[in-house]
């Protein structure tokens, strides 16, 4: 199968690359940097820019599925022109994907897209599934709603669209879990606020097999991609701490003080989703790192 990756060069992608490509598919990849353009085995860099509108549409050429990564990092502070940025990064990119299919012959029977888990009301109790029609009011909700009504765009193509709403992803070497286990390592380490926030979170193995799952079975919908066993942000810190060998002394950090240090994005410390897998896995998927103390004991093995 020929599949098209966007973020092809981030956290994510690198490693759905390296999946799909020892799966046997051919990937296609779009980046921004030119000089990140290689032509290996399988695997053909194409340059878009989709600030300025700028497309190579020869990457497209052949391509049976779309994976959709790219969006600017929410993990850097809020300015008004960055969360444009973010909206943008996101919106404006399928924009200019869908334009290319529209004026262009083409097989594209799937688009599997990124999406967040932001879009879910505030919940410590109460667990969330995708047929949910509740939505949070928060800016990160509103980003996640452009984002995938900028994707549902693609039906109107006759292709089928998938979205995969994905919590906070766990990997050695990027994203959260590195961030989160400095202080502990330092002997810094502590819970955020009352720590009763659960975290809704996903190996990065897990992810992208799922990435694989839905591409190999044509899957279309919204699904929730996290572990089945979500975890509070006390009882994360407490697992990595102990995974790490290393003692917890501090008291928990106040909600005050982090909104001081971070601004408004300190509301990913705090915000509380409680999601539920059972989707995925009823249509056959199977964790390979269900619970925490699993995931961590990969990573840090």
């Amino acid at each position: 199968m020929n599949i098209l990756v966007t973020g092809a060069t981030g956290l994510i992608g690198k490693e759905l690359v390296q999946l799909l490509l020892e799966n046997g598919h051919t990937i296609h990849y779009l980046t921004t940097s030119k000089n990140k353009i290689q032509d290996k085995p399988n695997y053909f860099g194409y340059y878009w820019n989709s600030e300025k509108g700028i497309l190579d549409e020869n990457s497209l050429i052949g391509v049976d599925v779309i994976v959709h990564l790219a969006g600017a990092n929410i993990a850097k502070r809020w300015t008004n022109a960055y969360k444009q940025e973010i909206i943008e990064s996101r919106t404006l990119s399928s924009e200019l994907l869908f334009n290319a299919l529209k004026k262009n012959p083409h097989q594209v029977k799937q688009i599997v897209s990124a999406s967040g888990t932001a879009i879910y009301p505030e919940s410590h109790s109460k667990i969330y599934d995708e047929t949910t029609t509740e939505k949070d009011d928060s800016f990160l909700a509103n980003v996640v709603l452009k984002w995938e009504e900028s994707v549902d765009r693609f039906q109107a193509l006759d292709i089928k669209v998938c979205k995969l709403r994905t919590g906070v992803v766990l990997a050695k070497n990027g994203g959260a879990l590195p961030e989160m286990a400095k202080p502990i390592k330092m002997g810094f380490g502590a819970a955020m606020g009352n720590g009763k926030q659960i975290q809704s979170w996903i190996h990065i193995s897990d992810l992208v097999a799922i990435y694989h799952f839905v591409i190999q079975n044509q899957f279309e919908g919204v699904f929730n991609a996290v572990s089945p066993h979500p975890i509070s942000n006390a009882g994360l810190t407490k697992a990595i701490s102990k995974a790490l060998h290393k003692p917890l002394f501090l008291p928990n950090i106040p909600e005050f003080v982090m909104k001081i240090i971070l601004g408004e994005m300190s509301v990913l410390l705090f915000s509380s989703k409680n999601l539920s897998a059972n989707k995925i896995r009823q249509r056959g998927f199977k964790f390979q790192f269900p619970e925490i103390r699993q995931a961590l004991n990969d990573l840090y093995q």
